[in-house]
């Protein structure tokens, strides 16, 4: 099984939003994770195929219909909305030595959350995201790799990380972490 402990996840809550962060060094410099980013020959071998005008102010759809407006888009930070306005990730790289820290934050409004359990929601899918990116930096194929097992243990991780923030009630969480088995625990 792939280690999914090569990921810190961190869920935070304020009055306004929830928000999902990971943060993972991958063995690549800033410059070629950069360009796996934001590169739509090369974002579609690892995330999905992206057509739009892919800079800031642009817009941008992925396959499948998801998409949104870039934000911000200058190395090393890329800001963008992603399935609705209010739905904002924002993505850092720095540099550490040989490779290159990716920091993600997901936020959304706490109307839509409902709570720090909708972290649950995105979560599991920023780790296959993560999980896709590093093997295609390694030059490996990423199909396949999402088994039910690694579909578990990333809601595994996940629901430790809203426990631990204290941002959801015991049921919330559960009532989260059901449906994120229906949604990222690849059929058996």
């Amino acid at each position: 099984m792939i280690d999914i402990a090569w990921t810190s996840r961190e869920v935070t809550r304020d009055d306004e939003t929830v928000a999902v962060v990971l943060r993972r060094d991958f063995g690549s410099p800033v410059d070629d994770v950069w360009d796996a980013l934001t590169d739509p020959e090369r974002l579609k071998r690892w995330f999905l195929p992206v057509s739009g005008d892919l800079r800031a102010g642009g817009t941008f759809t992925t396959e499948g219909g998801a998409g949104g407006a870039i934000l911000a888009c200058e190395k090393p930070f890329l800001q963008f909305t992603y399935g609705g306005e209010t739905s904002v990730v924002t993505v850092r790289l720095s540099a550490r030595e040989e490779s290159t820290t990716l920091e993600l934050t997901h936020t959304v409004p706490v109307a839509m959350a409902q709570s720090g359990a909708g972290a649950l929601w995105v979560g599991p899918g920023w780790d296959e995201a993560y999980l896709a990116l590093e093997l295609f930096l390694d030059g490996k194929e990423a199909q396949g790799q999402v088994t039910p097992e690694y579909g578990r243990a990333t809601v595994a991780a996940w629901v430790a990380a809203v426990e631990t923030s204290g941002t959801a009630t015991a049921e919330e969480i559960e009532t989260a972490r059901q449906m994120a088995v229906q949604q990222y625990v690849a059929q058996e």
